[in-house]
């Protein structure tokens, strides 16, 4: 399993757009992909469960990635939450 902290960066929190870029991202993985803020542990690949976790600015979410392609679908989500969903 691979665990890393991500942090919400873009201003306007997770809203629809990103979170549909991370579910879009999370499928193209094999891997299971969770996300964990506070109590909540939602499946990555729904885009439903990303929104419910109501993730705003400078949130710190954990990214839990356990499969064969779990480094790189980490790397991807990292990636995708540093570029600020590409809104800023």
């Amino acid at each position: 399993m691979t665990e890393k902290i991500l942090t919400v960066r873009n201003r306007a929190g997770i809203h629809a757009r990103p979170a549909a870029l991370i579910a879009q991202t999370a499928n193209k993985f094999e891997c299971e992909v969770v996300l964990i803020k506070d109590d909540a542990e939602v499946n990555a690949k729904s885009i439903m469960g990303v929104i419910t976790m109501a993730a705003g600015y400078n949130s710190n979410i954990i990214l839990h990635t356990d499969g064969e392609d779990e480094v790189q679908c980490a790397d991807a989500l990292v990636q995708l939450f540093e570029s600020r969903f590409e809104e800023e």
